[in-house]
């Protein structure tokens, strides 16, 4: 007999830990850079279309899987059509190549709380990023070991791992409870700075003056939908993880649409403490904004430490709370993306969580700590990233679609059914419609344009080597991981199920 299945203590338990997973260090990192390289203004008519076609339909199609059927990715899809097990682990190692590299990221949102409580970073932000604490230097120089950068990682690691070994309640949610409302705070106080600077309404105006010949351009859609689903935390797999620690009678739909909202007010309001902030930096330097700041991933390290050394010691203050409470939104959805294959290999193999936390979360650290503390830290995260968003994350969205709503007709009415009987908030044939035929639609064209992209430009400008390897090469990992796992002999209690 399997150990009785984990719960949030309460339905604003989940609530709190799906916007903790919703609004991480991509909000901040992502949505202002999407928004800035497509069209500025523009970019919310196909980031509102991506949310309506493709973002609620695809998060309410998680949440009642995970919720119906009670289990991760795997053993959900694999309950509902036993060869949608699959699908679960293409997911599976999505999330956590996802988790391998994001920690990368928050280590560097850590270390940057402690130079904020000197203004360490100096007056050229962009260099002392790029050459003095990441040491970033071309991958054919060969590969240094940096030493601050693996300190980092451990510490993320050890953090991480702790909260999962608390489990659902003691861990995830607990820490949810204390972050997420520490870090609506502080970005409430640090954006209702950015808005009083000189030169804010100049960056205001480039953000929302819409580009709207851009919305000609595919890849301007392309990014759309992707940022949704990386933004959302959706087709992936932690929606149907997080949802399947629900009680029987959870308002599905209620809770999706306050998760969504409240992640996208959250995106509004990073890109409006952003884009002040460049306008900001566009007077000082007499520059156009467009020349201020290049490299999207930078955008948080070299922008924001820019504002807080023109504040003086109240910028020291806000400094060390912005990137405290970065890394804490960035350590909740860390957990939401570990707790995947965590909770995937328990509901397999039958393992105690505190043996899934430490063999699968322990070999991430280790993949982890070893790639990401070295002088090729920066373009690892951008090739992975790019290849894990615009591949994995979409193709896993895509197949989950496929085998639920295209091979498995007869599921849908018991799915709309079951979403009705508990939420506030009634589905019908239009939720049907946009799943079966908008969303996958989107993410096939989605899908082809990226492939089609990458395939014949390359990406980034990288060397062919590095895109085989850290680019195709992830990509060959998930679509290993789907082939491989299924064929592993399941725990008795893996297919049994009720409901």
């Amino acid at each position: 007999m399997a150990a009785q299945r984990e719960s949030w203590s309460a339905r604003s338990g989940f609530i709190l830990a799906a916007v903790g997973s919703a609004v991480g260090l991509g909000n901040i990192w992502r949505f202002p850079y999407a928004a800035y390289e497509n069209g500025g203004g523009a970019f919310f008519v196909p980031y509102l279309i991506a949310l309506a076609t493709a973002g609620f339909p695809l998060l309410f199609l998680d949440y009642v899987v995970g919720q119906k059927y009670r289990g991760a990715p795997p053993t959900a899809y694999g309950r509902m059509l036993k060869s949608a097990e699959s699908v679960g682990w293409w997911q599976v190692a999505v999330c956590t190549v996802i988790g391998i590299y994001y920690a990368s990221v928050l280590s560097w949102a850590g270390q940057y709380t402690i130079y904020a409580t000197t203004q360490a970073w100096g007056s050229d932000t962009e260099a002392f990023f790029f050459s003095h604490y990441l040491q970033n230097v071309d991958i054919a120089e060969g590969l240094s070991f940096v030493p601050g950068l693996f300190t980092g990682l451990i510490i993320v690691w050890a953090i991480v791992l702790l909260i999962m070994y608390g489990g659902i309640q003691k861990g995830v949610e607990l820490s949810n409870k204390i972050c997420i409302p520490l870090l609506v705070l502080m970005f409430i106080v640090m954006v209702g700075k950015a808005v009083t600077l000189p030169g804010a309404s100049l960056g205001l105006q480039t953000f929302f003056a819409p580009n709207w010949s851009a919305m000609a351009n595919p890849s301007v859609w392309l990014a759309a939908y992707g940022h949704v689903f990386f933004s959302m935390s959706i087709g992936f797999g932690i929606m149907v993880t997080y949802s399947s620690y629900l009680g029987k009678n959870a308002n599905l739909t209620g809770s999706g649409l306050t998760v969504g909202f409240a992640n996208s007010s959250f995106e509004l309001l990073a890109g409006i403490g952003i884009f002040s902030i460049l306008g900001f930096m566009a007077v000082q330097s007499g520059l156009p904004v467009e020349e201020v700041v290049k490299g999207g991933i930078g955008l948080a390290f070299i922008a924001f430490p820019n504002i807080v050394s023109t504040m003086g010691d109240t910028g020291t203050i806000i400094g060390v709370l912005f990137f405290a409470s970065l890394f804490l939104a960035g350590l909740t959805s860390m957990a939401s993306i570990l707790q995947v294959p965590v909770s995937a290999v328990q509901d397999k193999l039958g393992w105690s969580k505190n043996k899934a936390v430490t063999i699968v979360g322990g070999s991430c650290a280790v993949v982890s700590t070893v790639m990401f503390s070295t002088t090729a830290a920066i373009t690892f995260v951008d090739v992975i990233d790019n290849f894990t968003n615009n591949i994995g994350v979409v193709f896993g969205g895509l197949l989950s679609i496929i085998w639920v709503t295209w091979l498995n007709r007869q599921i849908i009415p018991k799915l709309v059914n079951h979403i009705n009987a508990i939420s506030s908030f009634k589905v019908g044939q239009g939720w049907v419609f946009m799943l079966t035929i908008v969303t996958p639609i989107s993410l096939l064209v989605a899908l082809v344009l990226s492939m089609k992209g990458l395939l014949t430009e390359g990406y980034g400008g990288y060397s062919f080597m590095v895109q085989a390897l850290f680019g195709w090469g992830v990509v060959a990992i998930f679509a290993l991981s789907a082939l491989i796992f299924p064929k592993i002999k399941s725990h008795p209690s893996h297919y049994n199920h009720h409901q």
